[in-house]
């Protein structure tokens, strides 16, 4: 593969990796941005494009910051942090508008300025670790003459591989207690020799750590076991509520498949609370271990009042809230509407919204559980109400084709379409366009120092 000398970095492109080009070759290269010179190796040759790694600096963008955290250029997390927060923003809206014109191929509004996030660091709300007993070595490390060959990992996976976790003393991406938690974890399970999760040989005793919290300070700990003994499990439970009384809430899972899914283990209570409850103009939130909460907590109410503003209600609509999660999106709107229906997947996201509606007194909504494509059919519609407006909150994959087709056929007048993947969304709209057009797009910045963008767009059907 060749060496390309002196490249210049002139934009960011798909997935956060900055873009050069070469001879009308578009080449795409990680942890860089626009204004870095450097020499490339080319490692992978696309139909459209090349793939390479930087060799060699020769002048630093003049752009370019210091970050923050100590693992950066090694943990996938944060690739922006040496970009500026206002250009991280300006690429994220270009993001936006780049995917709806050449994707969605729609007559595009001005789009809004993107909302930047008040906080820039210790803005999530949950964080999920991942023991190993053996931890990821940088290429210093390897080049070194220093044996690390027994030296286990308590962090994150390495982006592209599954087995591969990055050893983390420092995150700034959720608010204390967390790391003080996770390093009390680490310091017990080394005195009581807890053995670290092996996930090719599917050996060890301790395998996850899920740290939440909420905006007032609560805490719950979810600690997943490989094994399934008693002794050494309550030992280190005893430990966390003893050392840290800031735990609200305790819970513990057994899970030892071959997978790290959690959608089929069922979380079992241990301590104090069964749940975290946030609150969001004056309504409260149950939050169990398994809930799906955004994981901005500042940013969620300001994309769900973007939500609610796009969707302009009177209190006369029949509103469906499609991939409703735990309702947060339906139970925010339903003193506005006359009826909102929520639909989930997931069995207990639908107890929880339920459960959400009945804590805070709404008696307009109603959820249901089960496949999108089976649930939403003319009859569903016919005995829950045709809806005036519907939004929509897919997961990054979009929404099936049968579902667009659902829609369609149902011709509410406005579609409310919230997405955390612009390009995925893009696609969906483009099929929507059949009878809808884009009349207000707002993206929303949920997650700073990443690529990732939550974007916000209304349709309205023509003649409507």
């Amino acid at each position: 593969m060749p060496l390309l000398e002196k490249v210049r970095i002139t934009d960011i492109g798909a997935e956060g990796n900055a873009l050069a080009r070469v001879e009308n070759q578009v080449i795409f290269v990680p942890m860089l941005i626009p204004g870095d010179v450097v020499d490339i190796q080319v490692r992978k040759r696309r139909k459209k494009y090349l793939e390479g790694s930087v060799i060699r600096f020769h002048e630093y963008s003049p752009d370019r910051i210091k970050p923050l955290c100590r693992h950066f250029g090694v943990c996938g997390g944060c690739k922006w942090q040496h970009l500026p927060y206002d250009l991280q923003l300006k690429f994220k809206e270009k993001q936006v508008a780049d995917n709806l014109t050449r994707i969605g191929k729609v007559h595009l509004p001005s789009i809004e300025q993107i909302i930047g996030s008040p906080d820039i660091f210790r803005y999530r709300n949950k964080l999920e670790y991942t023991f190993s007993d053996r931890r990821w070595l940088t290429r210093e490390e390897v080049n070194s003459d220093t044996d690390f060959e027994k030296e286990d990992a308590l962090g994150f996976h390495i982006p592209g591989l599954f087995d591969k976790v990055l050893d983390i003393r420092e995150c700034h991406l959720q608010p204390e207690p967390s790391n003080a938690i996770r390093e009390a974890v680490r310091r017990y399970a080394h005195k009581k020799c807890l053995p670290f999760f092996n996930l090719r040989q599917q050996s060890g005793f301790l395998r996850n750590l899920i740290i939440r919290n909420t905006a007032d300070g609560k805490i719950m700990v979810i600690v997943i076991f490989f094994l399934d003994e008693k002794e050494r499990r309550e030992g280190l439970l005893d430990f966390l509520a003893e050392e840290f009384p800031q735990i609200s809430s305790l819970f513990y899972i057994i899970n030892s498949k071959r997978n790290n899914s959690l959608a089929d283990q069922e979380p079992v209570f241990y301590k104090r609370d069964d749940h975290l409850t946030e609150e969001m103009e004056g309504l409260k939130f149950r939050i169990g271990p398994k809930s799906f909460y955004q994981t901005n907590t500042q940013q969620a109410l300001t994309l769900y009042k973007t939500a609610r503003d796009f969707a302009g209600l009177t209190g006369k609509e029949i509103v469906y809230d499609l991939y409703t999660g735990t309702g947060t999106i339906a139970n925010f709107i339903a003193s506005q509407t006359e009826k909102v229906v929520g639909i989930e997947f997931i069995d207990d996201a639908v107890r929880d919204a339920s459960f959400n509606s009945e804590m805070n007194n709404i008696r307009n909504t109603q959820f249901f559980a089960g496949d999108m494509r089976k649930i939403l059919t003319e009859q569903f519609m016919e005995e829950n109400g045709h809806p005036d407006v519907i939004i929509t909150d897919p997961p990054r994959a979009g929404m099936h084709e049968d579902v667009v087709k659902t829609i369609l056929a149902a011709s509410p007048g406005k579609i409310v379409y919230i997405s955390c993947n612009p390009a995925t969304q893009s696609r969906d709209i483009l099929l929507l366009s059949e009878k809808y057009d884009v009349v207000k797009v707002q993206p929303v910045d949920m997650f700073p120092h990443t690529h990732h963008v939550e974007n916000v767009v209304l349709l309205k059907k023509r003649g409507w």
